[in-house]
């Protein structure tokens, strides 16, 4: 298992890793998190988790489960109001914004720069944290090579406006390459992308080789994006492990309502995990 999810003992845990599993890093940790909003209402509650280097995490859950204020918690952007998060062993409250911005990237959900900035100068943005500790030549580099990697350096010239939406997610993904973080933070960035879109997205995001983690409302992505998932409802975690562990058929169903099939794809020689709506239209 790449990342280790501490759940309650009434609920799944995530199998311990193999003794031939390569040791691996633990970049960020959590124990205890919590936060409530005035009046009491529990956005996340007692969750725990162990992400090692290379992990893909997908935070999974309905509506309102939490997912988004958890990545922001385990992110920095906002306290919790419990609980520690820490960053490769460091308490993240002890690491300076500027510091933390040299680990980590955050791609969110309401990211809108303007839509007359040129794409390479858009990237650039994310050399800001290493601002004095860089030449110019080499920010130019690394704004290059995040935009080759993401398959934009033929647009580099051209303003966000001129991009389809596929593209931008992809020029977020590329701003955030330029900072050189270890960890990549993702909430939801297939939101309004067409199918195919959502696809070549993630897997592009796969191959990265960075430790990924990442808010999903799409089911249909998670098995072949994740090596691990954590499921939240009401802003508990319910379920952990890997994906055919964390959607096992009473997980998706008891939490999403659906059923799952695993089924053999009928021209390759692959599974495939299908999701259902039950049958009451």
């Amino acid at each position: 298992m790449d990342a280790i999810c501490d759940l309650p003992a009434e609920n799944v845990k995530c199998e311990p890793a193999l003794p031939s599993t390569p040791v691996r890093e633990v970049v960020v940790s959590a124990q205890g998190l919590g936060l409530a909003v005035r009046g009491g209402q529990k956005l996340v509650e007692n969750i725990s988790l162990r992400i090692n280097t290379g992990a893909r995490l997908a935070i999974i859950g309905p509506n309102g489960a939490g997912k988004t204020t958890l990545l922001k918690i385990l992110a920095g952007l906002i306290p919790a109001g419990a609980g520690v998060v820490k960053l490769f062993g460091q308490p993240i409250h002890s690491i300076t914004r500027r510091e933390r911005a040299r680990m980590l990237a955050v791609v969110g959900q309401s990211d809108a720069p303007h839509g007359r900035i040129r794409l390479s100068d858009y990237v650039g943005l994310g050399r800001v944290p290493h601002t004095g500790q860089s030449t110019a030549t080499d920010d130019l580099e690394h704004v290059d090579e995040a935009l080759v990697r993401v398959g934009l350096h033929g647009k580099r010239d051209r303003e966000l406006c001129q991009l389809s939406g596929g593209e931008r997610q992809r020029a977020h993904i590329a701003r955030a390459l330029a900072q050189q973080p270890k960890i990549l933070f993702l909430d939801e960035p297939t939101n309004h992308l067409d199918l195919k879109a959502r696809g070549e997205l993630m897997a592009l995001v796969a191959r990265l080789g960075l430790t990924v983690i990442a808010v999903l409302h799409d089911l249909a992505l998670v098995p072949d994006f994740a090596t691990d998932v954590l499921v939240l409802e009401d802003g508990r975690a319910v379920a952990s492990g890997s994906p055919a562990q964390a959607l096992s058929p009473a997980t998706v169903r008891d939490v999403f309502g659906l059923e799952v099939l695993r089924l053999r794809h009928p021209t390759q020689q692959r599974d495939i995990t299908v999701f259902d709506l039950p049958d009451n239209f």
